[in-house]
């Protein structure tokens, strides 16, 4: 066999692996996908953060080792973890952000994070003051468990769990 032919084969067998793996990617991403970055729209769905929160929730309790008298400052806690997602803005569409030059979309994007942190600032606030009221609540060992999760997590991110 040539070098010619050789290196058509292999670009061909390359073109057509490459062919089947776009073929099993499936539908493009949708607009959150575009907003956010296929990442971050395919793994943090609404629906799939609130289960993430939920599983993080329920192992935190069974980890602290909740008393009865504790309960009501749990549920305080755990409700106030729960974030604001009906409350925040639809992302733009893709075709209004790419109608925009680049100045315009840097702008556009500052002013949309700008209007975003506003919206979650009362939420942080009253989630910061919910941790400080159950943390009172907690027994020393309890408040240990809860300082080594909370480290833990601030090493790792909030969401990747």
């Amino acid at each position: 066999m040539t070098k010619t032919w050789k290196t058509l084969l292999v670009a061909g067998s390359m073109a057509s692996l490459a062919l089947g793996a776009a073929a099993q990617m499936g539908p493009p991403p949708d607009e959150h996908a575009a907003w956010f970055g296929m990442h971050h729209a395919l793994m943090m769905s609404p629906e799939r953060m609130e289960a993430r929160l939920n599983k993080h929730l329920s192992e935190l309790k069974s980890k602290l080792h909740i008393t009865a008298a504790q309960e009501p400052a749990w549920n305080a806690f755990a409700a106030a973890m729960k974030p604001p997602v009906s409350a925040l803005p639809a992302p733009p569409k893709r075709e209004e952000m790419e109608r925009l030059s680049t100045p315009e979309r840097i702008d556009k994007m500052h002013q949309l994070r700008t209007q975003h942190e506003e919206l979650m600032k009362p939420y942080m606030d009253k989630r910061d003051e919910a941790i400080k009221t159950f943390y009172a609540a907690l027994d020393a060992q309890q408040k240990k468990t809860l300082d080594a999760e909370h480290a833990h997590m601030l090493r790792r991110g909030p969401w990747h769990g």
